[in-house]
C-alpha cells in the first residue's frame, strides 16, 4: 500500500504480540557466476553471525536459504532451490557450502521469483521477520536491452507486488547491493527495502557481508522493541499526520520527535551511503507494478549520445551517488541505448575504479552505534512499516 492511499484499516494489529527475541532471517543469494566471493563470505561467517545475534540480543534464531539464478533458456540449471527454516546452524552452513556460483545468461536474474520463495517460507507469527537479498543484477522487465525477458518476470510474478505483501507479514527486505554492477539500479532495490522498511546497503568488499547482517539484524530487532514499547505513541501520531494531510516526509520528522521526547534510543547500523535517494522514495516506491517502474526507469534515462563519453564517469549514474565515485569507466553493463550494432558482450562487465571523493569506501563500515537518537530515515522507515501492516 503506498502512502497515496487512504489508510482505513482502524483494526491494526496489536505489535506487543510480536516476541522481537525471536528471529526468523532468510538470505536470498544470486547464485550465478558473479557472485562466488559472497556465497563464500556467507558460508564462512554463518556461524559467527549466528553467535554474535544469540549473544547480543538474546534471540532464538532460526535460519533459511533461498538460492536463485535464473529461467531458461539463459539458465539450465535451477531458478530458485529453496530451504526452509531451521534452527540448525550447520545445516545452513551445508545449504551454502553446496551453493556454486554458476551461469547467469542475460544480464538480469531471477529477482522476483527469488522474493515469491521468500514470501512463502513458514515465518512464525510472533517473529522478527527479516530477509536479506544479495544481488549484482536487476529483475526481468527492469531494462530491457540485454534481457532475455524484456516483458518482466516468465513466470507472471512482480517485485512490486511482492514486497508489499511481503511489507504486510512485519518481513523488513534488506538488499545487498554489490557495486559497481548494481549501480545504475540502485535506486530500484532501494524502493524495494523502503517499502517493507528496510535498507538498502551497498557492498564492495565481500569481507564485509557478515557485518552488515549482524549490524542490520541488530538494527532491526531494536526498532522493533522501540515500536512494541511506544505502540499507541506511534498510533496516535500517525492518525493525526493522517488527519492533517501531510506527507511522508513530514510524518518521519514528526516520529523522530515523538522519540526525541521521550528520550528513547535505538542502535543503528552506520550505512551512510545506503541512505535512500528522493527517486527511490517519492517516485519508484509508489509504483505498484514493474510495468509502472519501467515506465519511471526508462523516463530518468538520457539520450543515447551521453552514454559514450570515453575515460569518464557515466553521465547517468543517479542521486545519491556522487559521479566521482566511478572514475575512468567505460559505459556500464546492460546499456539501455546501445549504439547501433552494438551486442550483448560489448556492453558486459566493464572496469570500474572505486575511488570516490564524496562516499569514502573507508565510511562503509557498517559500524553498529549503541544509544543512538532515532534518525529521520529510521523514523521513515518506522512509518513505512506502520503504513503497511495488516
Amino acid at each position: 500500500m503506498t502512502s497515496s492511499l487512504h489508510i482505513t484499516k482502524p483494526d491494526r494489529p496489536e505489535l506487543a504480540k510480536h516476541d522481537a527475541s525471536i528471529l526468523d532471517l532468510v538470505f536470498a543469494m544470486d547464485c550465478t557466476g558473479s557472485m562466488a566471493s559472497y556465497i563464500e563470505s556467507a558460508r564462512d561467517n554463518i556461524r559467527e553471525i549466528v553467535e554474535e545475534i544469540v549473544v547480543s540480543e538474546k534471540s532464538d534464531v532460526r535460519l533459511a536459504l533461498v538460492e536463485y539464478r535464473d529461467h531458461p533458456p539463459q539458465e539450465a540449471t535451477f531458478v530458485t532451490r529453496v530451504h526452509d527454516f531451521t534452527s540448525k546452524v550447520n545445516e545452513m552452513k551445508g545449504w551454502l557450502e553446496q551453493c556454486q556460483a554458476h551461469g547467469g545468461g542475460d544480464g538480469p536474474e531471477a529477482v522476483a521469483d527469488a522474493l515469491h520463495d521468500v514470501l512463502k517460507l513458514s515465518w512464525r507469527t510472533q517473529s522478527t521477520k527479516i530477509a536479506i537479498l544479495i544481488s549484482d543484477a536487476p529483475p526481468h522487465g527492469l531494462d530491457p536491452v540485454g534481457d532475455g525477458f524484456p516483458n518482466a518476470c516468465p513466470a507472471g510474478l512482480d517485485p512490486f507486488q511482492i514486497v508489499r505483501d511481503m511489507a504486510q507479514k512485519h518481513i523488513t527486505l534488506y538488499t545487498v547491493g554489490v557495486e559497481p554492477p548494481i549501480m545504475p539500479y540502485r535506486d530500484f532495490f532501494m524502493s524495494l527495502a523502503y517499502i517493507t522498511g528496510g535498507q538498502y546497503v551497498p557492498m564492495i568488499n565481500a569481507k564485509l557481508l557478515a557485518k552488515v547482517i549482524i549490524g542490520g539484524v541488530r538494527e532491526e530487532i531494536s526498532l522493533d522493541h522501540l515500536m512494541q514499547n511506544a505502540q499507541e505513541d506511534i498510533d496516535r501520531e500517525m492518525k493525526k499526520a493522517e488527519a492533517d494531510g501531510v506527507d511522508e516526509k513530514e510524518k518521519a520528522k514528526r516520529i523522530a520527535h515523538l522519540f526525541a521526547s521521550k528520550n528513547m534510543h535505538v542502535q543503528q547500523m552506520a550505512n551512510f551511503a545506503g541512505a535512500h535517494s528522493t527517486l527511490a522514495k517519492e517516485s519508484y516506491s509508489k509504483c505498484t507494478n514493474m510495468f509502472q517502474m519501467q515506465q519511471q526507469f526508462q523516463a530518468q534515462q538520457p539520450p543515447p549520445s551521453m552514454y559514450y563519453q570515453q575515460a569518464v564517469a557515466p553521465s547517468f549514474i543517479r542521486p545519491p551517488v556522487p559521479l566521482s565515485y566511478i572514475q575512468q569507466a567505460p559505459p556500464p553493463p546492460f546499456v539501455q541505448h546501445p549504439l547501433p550494432g552494438a551486442s550483448y558482450q560489448q556492453m558486459q562487465h566493464p572496469t570500474y575504479s572505486v575511488t570516490s571523493t564524496d562516499v569514502k569506501t573507508d565510511e562503509m563500515n557498517y559500524d553498529l552505534l549503541a544509544n543512538q537518537a532515532v534518525s529521520e530515515e529510521q523514523a521513515a522507515r518506522i512509518v513505512q512499516k506502520w503504513q503497511n501492516r495488516t
